[in-house]
């Protein structure tokens, strides 16, 4: 019998299953991704690093779809804030992925060039490089929160009984649509406006 025109396992499968997994129950095994794929656990060894492997593809395909060119933009702040939605919205489409992604040390090469390229933004704008990890961090941190809350349920305060919290129910009132969007916005902007005067604080450029 020939060979199969179409390799039966390969990395590409692996990720897919296991980003198919994650994203229906936010957890993967070795073992679920062989059933799914209907071949022998041992298998995927031949292909991947064990878990920890299946880890980082798993960052490498959620990371594909943020903009690394936004940190080319400039000033310094146009690009971070660029590059942070952009960061959102592709964590946003794999939500479940946020907690084993962020509870496993980052390895993929093409994941560390995005940092890379960050840490290098922020050092040409001046800021000293033991506050670059920081304002990277502190980033990074609101970014993966707004992408978890676009996953929330739009009412995420239930009233019962209105006269015993009317203040806070009036204040939902008046949030309105787009609560995570504008609460992002609200943040973001906050955040910035923290970094600028850190920046200038330390004698660094504001461009």
């Amino acid at each position: 019998m020939g060979r199969p025109r179409t390799p039966l396992l390969d990395r590409e499968r692996i990720t897919t299953a296991a980003l198919e997994l994650v994203d229906a129950q936010g957890e993967f095994s070795v073992p679920q991704i062989a059933r799914r794929l209907g071949v022998q656990t041992g298998s995927l060894y031949h292909h991947v690093d064990g878990r920890d492997g299946i880890v980082e593809l798993l960052r490498e395909r959620v990371a594909e779809a943020i903009d690394a060119t936004t940190l080319d933009l400039r000033p310094w702040d146009a690009a971070m804030a660029a590059w942070a939605r952009s960061y959102r919205a592709a964590f946003a489409a794999h939500p479940r992925a946020i907690p084993l992604l962020m509870t496993n040390p980052v390895r993929a090469p093409r994941v560390l060039e995005h940092y890379e390229r960050a840490v290098t933004l922020l050092l040409d704008a001046g800021f000293r490089t033991a506050d670059v990890m920081p304002v990277i961090i502190a980033l990074e941190n609101m970014v993966l929160g707004s992408a978890l809350d676009l996953a929330a349920p739009e009412a995420m305060w239930e009233i019962a009984d209105v006269a015993a919290t009317p203040r806070l129910a009036e204040a939902l009132a008046a949030l309105g649509d787009s609560r995570t969007d504008r609460s992002f916005d609200f943040a973001l902007e906050g955040f910035l406006a923290h970094a600028r005067r850190t920046l200038e604080a330390r004698g660094g450029a504001s461009g």
